[in-house]
């Protein structure tokens, strides 16, 4: 930018000598022209009127020094014309000087000149003057002798002169149109740099690193905070999101992108473990032109460390929070087994130490889940399976949860459920059935119908949970069984929950050999799909 700002100054400061080249050029070309004619003349031919020709030549050569020495830039382009009108004299004292010698061709030089440099009026000032001239010279030597010679020349030198108009006027608007177009491109890129530069001062605000690759795998842009993301050394040692393995060079996301790669926050390290690690992380995308060419790549780099660090400070305070309420959770249970054991004790009594105890046992196992599923990884959940009629389960859920319900209007249809006998740990499967049921009496808007219904066919038992409610965005469904995750519709409503349930179910159905899977247009409900084998993988039939 410096250099073309220093050429654009020496540019403005550079005078325009064009006219003065012009007519130095045409000059000198008219003078050799003249000397070389008046040459051969003196050589191979008898001199007619040696003064004249020679006081024609003396003329040539003074308009000669003029045109060289007169700064013609400087003073008005018409002054200019002066020059070839004084030729026009002085070639006709050449022709007075040697009649014969057909030197009134050099006419055509001047002539053309003026109608070159004058426009129309340069054409009629040369063509006209010329002909007086050359009528005036014949008139002198030898009267008009030959009709054919008198019009002769004249119209060879008008025509000449026309010529050179015509092409004067075709370049003077080929001239002025290529420099339209000129300032055009110069416009055009002046805007250009300008929104460069706004790109540049935009990218280099940011905070995330941003690299453009080109089609060839060439670096064309790189903002400031992707150069202060790529360390060098040690410290620049990237290393796989497990924070252990480091990350071979060709496979860093700059090398992975240059190579045509694309993909979607790609978490890593950068730096040994320990203090002051940062975590980034990496998307690259394919940039497609309107005609569907491949023109290149985007590489955007995140700097998420914080991001992680409160990740993983909150799974250290649910674990810590989990594990400190195991303990006394564990003495409670044991005391109303002790209690349970005691004969003594009513059946009223008994009735409400058994509920307790039940419910204190799933508390002990949810517990235990969310130990689990805020872990590194997917949940590892103890699945003991017995076996169970599924209906029976689903209607104990069913049950517990109609009260909730019909505080709100919304019934539970359960006219679908039949017995499925499959092996399944009754306690886990109670808590997906409470969580699906639960899901769908909490996220409905009121006044609706839910639907549980259970079959079974000659492998699998099924589940099916579908309500009536505002279902679940397009761009939710992909992430919906993802740990923590809740979208705006949960974020925004009164059950606030903390993104594990469907989760903890998931890897629950997972546990026993099955899958869990949802179906959810917006408006139009969702239905949350449960599949488990009948027999265990391994167990006899």
């Amino acid at each position: 930018m410096i250099a073309a700002a220093t050429n654009g100054r020496t540019a403005a400061v550079r005078p325009d000598r064009t006219r003065e080249r012009a007519t130095a050029v045409n000059q000198l070309l008219l003078a050799a022209a003249c000397l070389a004619a008046c040459g051969l003349v003196v050589v191979l031919d008898d001199l007619h009127d040696g003064e004249t020709l020679f006081f024609g030549v003396l003329a040539i050569f003074a308009l000669t020094v003029v045109a060289l020495v007169v700064p013609w830039n400087r003073i008005q382009p018409r002054w200019v014309s002066l020059v070839p009108i004084g030729d026009l004299v002085a070639i006709f004292f050449l022709e007075m000087g040697q009649p014969d010698a057909q030197l009134w061709l050099l006419w055509m030089v001047p002539a053309t000149w003026l109608a070159t440099v004058g426009g129309w009026r340069g054409l009629l000032i040369g063509a006209g003057s010329a002909s007086v001239l050359f009528w005036t010279s014949n008139l002198l030597h030898d009267g008009f002798s030959s009709a054919v010679h008198i019009v002769l020349g004249p119209l060879a030198v008008s025509m000449a002169s026309i010529v050179a108009y015509v092409a004067a006027r075709r370049s003077a608007a080929q001239r002025a149109l290529l420099d339209e177009q000129a300032e055009y491109l110069d416009h055009a890129v002046e805007r250009a740099r300008r929104q460069e530069d706004a790109v540049s001062e935009l990218l280099d605000a940011v905070d995330f690193g941003v690299v453009r690759i080109g089609a060839d795998g060439s670096i064309s842009i790189e903002n400031d905070a992707h150069a202060r993301l790529s360390a060098v050394g040690a410290e620049g040692q990237l290393f796989d999101a497990d924070g252990e393995s480091p990350i071979e060079p060709a496979m860093v996301p700059l090398a992975r992108a240059r190579r045509g790669e694309t993909f979607e926050g790609t978490l890593h390290w950068q730096g040994p473990p320990g203090e002051g690690r940062r975590a980034l992380q990496s998307t690259a995308r394919r940039l497609i032109d309107v005609d569907g060419t491949d023109i290149g790549a985007i590489l955007v780099t995140r700097d998420v460390t914080a991001e992680r660090m409160a990740v993983s400070m909150r799974d250290e305070l649910v674990a810590s929070v989990s594990h400190e309420l195991r303990t006394p959770l564990t003495s409670v249970l044991g005391h109303l087994d002790l209690a349970l054991e005691d004969p003594e004790v009513g059946d009223a009594a008994r009735r409400s130490l058994e509920i307790a105890e039940r419910n204190a046992s799933r508390l002990l196992v949810i517990i235990g889940d969310v130990l689990a599923a805020t872990a590194d990884g997917p949940g590892r959940f103890d699945v003991r399976p017995v076996e169970e009629d599924l209906a029976r389960v689903v209607l104990a859920s069913v049950e517990s949860l109609e009260p909730k319900a019909e505080a709100r209007g919304i019934r539970i249809d359960v006219s679908g459920v039949e017995s499925a006998v499959a092996e399944i740990d009754p306690m886990r499967i109670r808590q997906v059935v409470d969580n699906l049921v639960g899901n769908a009496v909490s996220y409905h808007a009121g006044d609706g119908l839910i639907e549980v219904g259970v079959t079974a066919d000659d492998k699998h038992a099924w589940l099916v949970v579908r309500d009536d409610g505002p279902g679940i965005a397009a761009d939710v469904l992909p992430r919906l069984f993802e740990r923590r995750f809740r979208g705006s519709a949960a974020q925004s409503s009164r059950p606030h929950g903390n993104g594990l349930g469907l989760a903890i179910s998931r890897d629950l159905v997972r546990a026993h050999g099955g899958e869990i899977t949802v179906q959810s247009e917006p408006d139009a409900g969702a239905t949350f799909v449960v599949r488990l084998p009948l027999r265990r993988a391994g167990a006899n039939a």
